[in-house]
């Protein structure tokens, strides 16, 4: 499953202060007052956990359980309790409702077509209350076409070592991240080799608006840099904003 061996390293590897750009772009859209909150792809749990203490009523879900295991120990770190959901995104059932629905760190670039775009999006209208509100980002056509091609990183410590190589994809605006990771495994005094491939794809802004109207949202906002700034030709990463009429 993707983020199987990834999860073992995922903290030490995610950009800390993304977490309090996400936590601000949702509370510049919505503010708190106990709001029912699912952060759908929520990974780890650090932005769910600083949302609940920023006073949202939050549940977190993620497909992988391997990455849901981590979010017990920041929880009981943080003195907070909420749901743990472990669910694709394109069939959360009858869940909620919620009065805010968020999906950030670029998740959305995961589903193979278009087709599961649309399909995610009529299920979170499915769990939204009328009037709620959806939020999510996406990569760019220009992080997608013309900077993730050919990126590599490389990082390591005394425990583990980490190799990270994006290449084109086999369809347009898609990418494909080949991940390498060793671990240092003590019992055996030796490093365990895992591999990975992730697949990510995005679409054209009117792709996404559209199915957000097809799924039954308005007031649809799109914004660059967490919400801070116009779309631009340069932006790497998109964030949508709509409303459940």
């Amino acid at each position: 499953m993707i983020y199987t061996s990834f999860a073992q390293v995922y903290d030490q590897l995610m950009d800390d202060t993304l977490y309090d750009d996400w936590l601000n772009y949702v509370r510049a859209q919505v503010a708190p007052s106990g709001q029912p909150l699912l952060e759908l792809a929520g990974g780890s749990g650090t932005l769910a956990v600083a949302l609940q203490q920023a006073g949202y009523d939050v549940t977190l879900s993620d497909l992988s359980e391997d990455m849901l295991t981590l979010a017990g120990p920041k929880m009981d770190a943080a003195g907070v309790d909420l749901p743990i959901i472990q669910a694709d995104m394109r069939y959360l059932g009858d869940i909620g409702p919620y009065a805010v629905v968020t999906c950030f760190d670029d998740s959305i670039c995961y589903m193979p077509d278009l087709a599961d775009v649309q399909t995610t999006f009529g299920q979170v209208a499915h769990v939204l209350r009328p009037g709620g509100r959806f939020m999510f980002d996406a990569h760019s056509l220009h992080q997608m076409d013309d900077v993730f091609p050919g990126y590599m990183y490389n990082y390591q410590t005394e425990d583990y070592a980490f190799m990270w190589h994006s290449y084109v994809g086999e369809v347009p605006h898609s990418v494909e991240h080949d991940l390498t990771f060793f671990v240092y495994e003590e019992n055996l005094d030796a490093y365990k080799p895992f591999i990975e491939t992730h697949k990510e794809r995005t679409y054209p802004i009117s792709d996404f608006t559209d199915a957000l109207v097809a799924a039954g949202f308005t007031d649809i906002q799109v914004t660059a840099d967490f919400g801070r700034q116009a779309v631009a030709a340069d932006s790497t990463r998109w964030f949508f904003s709509a409303v459940k009429g």
